[in-house]
């Protein structure tokens, strides 16, 4: 699928890491080395402008190492970009850990995961149909 982009950053246009990636990976547009203390919020901006196809979503998901390694996730994860949007992405991270995190230029930093979707259209009812599990909501099954 071909997507229109602009790259302002000095950085590559996000990139597959290996074949059979899912997500690209999104680099930290910075020119100095950052700080983010434990629990300390960043705005982190990528330098890349996209213009998506309608009917679609950019899904922004946490790095698995960045998370495992340093606990650096994404707040709102994941977050969506929606095909009328032509700002920056920018990516809001959080340091979950207990040790300062120095993010590098150029550091990847998240990974973007394109996603179909569709519209609803309401269809006001009196009723839903039955179901085994009915109104059984988070725990219903166990631990």
């Amino acid at each position: 699928m071909e997507v229109k982009v602009i790259n302002a950053s000095r950085y590559p246009l996000p990139q597959y890491a290996t074949e059979q990636s899912v997500g690209l990976d999104l680099h930290a547009n910075i020119d100095v080395e950052a700080v983010l203390k434990p629990m300390q919020r960043m705005l982190v901006p990528t330098g890349i402008f996209i213009e998506l196809p309608d009917g679609y979503e950019a899904q922004i998901r946490p790095r698995s190492g960045l998370a495992s390694k340093f606990g650096i996730t994404i707040i709102n994860a994941p977050a969506t970009i929606d095909p009328d949007y032509r700002g920056e992405l920018k990516v809001p991270i959080v340091n979950l850990s207990t040790e300062i995190f120095m993010l590098k230029p150029g550091e990847r930093i998240a990974q973007m995961v394109l996603a179909r979707f569709e519209r609803i259209c309401w269809k006001p009812v009196e009723s839903l149909s039955e179901t085994a599990r009915g109104d059984g909501g988070f725990g219903h099954t166990g631990r």
